[in-house]
């Protein structure tokens, strides 16, 4: 039978007798063959046992001992005769981390506090998309945008409603300003916070003999986290390159606003940049493959935030076939068919809004049995761990959803089942989104659509944003509260907010999906009145009276 050399760190020992129980704890394992503990102050344990044990079952014998263990090193060696239990080979870290943004900097953590030597590698801007170039700089932006639309005031700068133009280069200054001092408080600083934390500046490449090179350095670590992000991608449509297209990073760095803009694209970020842009005083057009935006969600919300947007002065056109585009000087075209119809749409930028493209070119991940799906994303297990069972990945690298907390909870779970054997799934059951748009759409679970495809009996409910107090006192009614329950037992299994304040509200509806709550449950549940979040109570109740005949406070 194969056996493995399993060798731990062990915590909480104090004296030899420690040890002794230690080792005594793990020969109680069935089969464990062999366990050496060198002394209490070594803090290591090492076991020979057969490759049929989970690493977790060993950790649990230790803690309740009254001692915490996790994995330091695995091997599988051919033959064990005459082996020294003790020797190993020499390793520079315990985990070595691949990228410096919230995925990297969350694996890292999480070894430092397990107790591991760590090392980050980091070959970019540290802190990774979300801070300098996504969700900081962007949702920045948008609330000037908003501020400038809405009132004629920039919030930092004191724009008013006098001033005959927008001072862009304020605007893009103040916002510059904020992602230099997130950087500096939320990485820089946290990383001075772990000093045994090593950061290696440089870019990172496995080689065939499963080591890490950064330049003419070699490091080698017993297991790895790369989370190296995403970046937008360019899709090979004829001559889009040459026309030197813009995309969400540099459209935020632009020395001075385009007068027209065409977006290729219908989703998160095509509309939140889209509207952005259109606040500010640019013509904007908005050219969707799909035959309706952001199509992964409901249809309702899909048409409502295409007229909201139309209203605004937006023009969106769906179900378009781009294929090819030009440049003259300054003038953009791009070459499209609608309805079978061959048209030309021309501006002064594009702006490519077509998702994005995970960062696994140039890593040498097909050095050590590395796979990626079609798209060059890594593929993970639940556990996160790659097809290299010494490899684990976190972030938009890989197949998970594109969101920083989802990269974060990745980052820390990679880590630990890493270094403890795989011990907790990535949980992504009941995962909120939230599109920044005005108004916001937040989702959470599943569609109506998913819903029965699944096999559900499904009943869903709509509510208008006409009748939440809240929406009406504030004089914006625009969107709408869709539940998608199992009729047969009441439980809640999605919630889509379209709402001024949809991503104030979809936490509530991630606990009611989370936890298996029911429409009962909401409708029996206080809620304070005027509040947006109020409406979820509204909407639970639509399924058993007529909304318009309540009294205030959902009675």
């Amino acid at each position: 039978m194969e056996k493995q050399i399993i060798e731990l760190d062990i915590r909480g020992m104090t004296c030899s007798s420690c040890a002794a129980h230690v080792k005594k704890s793990l020969l109680s394992v069935p089969g464990v063959e062999k366990a050496d503990v060198s002394g209490w102050q070594s803090r290591k344990a090492t076991v020979i046992t057969t490759s049929e044990i989970r690493t977790e079952t060993l950790s649990n014998a230790v803690a309740a001992a009254g001692y915490q263990a996790s994995v330091r090193l695995i091997q599988n060696p051919e033959a064990l005769s005459g082996l020294e239990i003790n020797a190993r080979e020499h390793y520079d870290f315990d985990l070595l981390v691949i990228g410096g943004g919230s995925g990297g900097f969350a694996a890292a953590i999480k070894g430092d506090e397990l107790g591991h030597r760590v090392g980050i590698i980091n070959g970019g801007t540290i802190g990774g998309t979300c801070v300098n170039v996504g969700c900081v700089p962007s949702k920045t932006l948008i609330r000037a945008a908003e501020a400038w639309h809405t009132a004629g005031h920039h919030p930092f700068i004191g724009v008013n409603t006098t001033q005959s133009a927008l001072d862009w280069p304020a605007v893009r200054g103040e916002k510059d300003a904020l992602v230099s001092d997130l950087r500096q408080k939320k990485y820089v600083n946290v990383l001075d916070a772990y000093p045994n934390i090593t950061l290696i500046e440089g870019r990172a490449a496995f080689t065939r003999d499963g080591a890490i090179q950064v330049g003419d350095r070699t490091f080698r670590a017993q297991r790895y986290v790369v989370a190296t992000g995403a970046q937008p991608r360019i899709l090979p449509i004829p001559g889009l390159v040459d026309a030197q297209p813009l995309t969400s990073t540099s459209l935020m760095d632009l020395d001075e606003l385009p007068k027209s803009l065409i977006i290729l694209g219908g989703r998160a970020v095509a509309l939140e940049l889209g509207q952005m842009m259109a606040r500010l005083g640019v013509k904007v057009l908005i050219l969707q493959r799909s035959l309706r935006l952001v199509p992964e969600h409901e249809p309702e919300i899909g048409r409502a935030i295409q007229d909201y947007l139309e209203q605004e002065g937006i023009t969106i056109l769906t179900g378009v076939q781009v294929e090819r585009v030009s440049r003259n000087g300054e003038t953009r075209t791009v070459h499209a068919r609608l309805k079978g119809v061959s048209r030309a749409y021309e501006a002064d930028q594009i702006l490519v809004a077509q998702g994005r493209q995970p960062n696994t070119a140039g890593l040498g991940l097909d050095q050590v049995g590395v796979k990626l799906d079609e798209d060059g994303a890594i593929i993970v297990n639940e556990y996160q761990q790659t097809s290299n069972p010494n490899i684990y990945a976190s972030g938009d690298v890989t197949q998970n959803p594109e969101y920083v907390y989802v990269a974060a909870a990745s980052g820390a779970l990679a880590a630990s089942n890493a270094l403890n054997g795989n011990q907790k799934p990535l949980d992504l059951s009941a995962l909120p989104g939230v599109i920044f748009t005005d108004p916001q759409i937040a989702t959470v679970g599943l569609t109506e659509a998913q819903a029965k495809r699944q096999g559900y009996p499904v009943k869903a409910k709509n509510l208008p944003l006409e009748y939440v107090p809240r929406a009406l006192a504030a004089r914006d009614i625009r969107g709408l509260i869709k539940l998608v329950t199992d009729e047969s037992s009441g439980r809640i299994l999605g919630v889509h907010v379209l709402a001024a304040e949809a991503g104030e509200v979809i936490q509530t509806a991630t606990l009611a999906v989370k936890f298996g709550l029911k429409v009962s449950d909401l409708t029996e549940t206080l809620f304070p009145y005027l509040t947006q979040v109020e409406g979820l109570k509204l909407a639970a109740l639509s399924f058993t009276k007529d909304v318009e005949k309540l009294s205030c406070c959902a009675g």
